[in-house]
């Protein structure tokens, strides 16, 4: 039996237990109506606007300079804003008042300034060194 069979059969038993674990605790949940309306949620926003708009993303800097360094920035900002947004949408105030302690809408949003300007002088960066060293790179 090859070893990759071995691995992909493993893999895949440990998705499918990873997968029974996750209904059995929506199942434990009081409502878990609530926690499925969630998912919907979830999958229609991701499939609806996220998976497009990375696409459309990914289109236009198909064939640009530096595209590395901007492929390298979107990713970080997609992280930060995956980490960021779901206490920033919750409704209502926090269970734990140290949670948001600071006004993390407006601190997101020097973050990915501040990614976008790294990203800008990288690529800045990278050209005036391509082009003193006469490479395309």
């Amino acid at each position: 039996m090859n070893p990759y069979h071995v691995l992909r059969g493993a893999v895949g038993g440990l998705g499918v237990g990873l997968i029974g674990l996750g209904a059995w605790l929506v199942a434990a949940q009081p409502d878990p109506g609530d926690v499925l309306v969630w998912l919907a949620g979830a999958l229609v926003v991701h499939d609806g606007l996220v998976a497009p708009l990375v696409l459309a993303v990914g289109l236009l800097i198909a064939g640009r300079p530096a595209r590395g360094v901007w492929r390298g920035a979107l990713v970080i900002a997609g992280g930060v804003v995956l980490v960021t947004l779901p206490l920033l949408l919750r409704p209502g105030p926090p269970p734990n008042p140290s949670a948001l302690p600071l006004p993390y809408g407006r601190n997101l949003v020097i973050v990915l300034a501040a990614v976008a300007v790294g990203a800008v002088l990288l690529s800045l960066w990278r050209r005036r060194s391509q082009r003193r060293t006469g490479t395309d790179g």
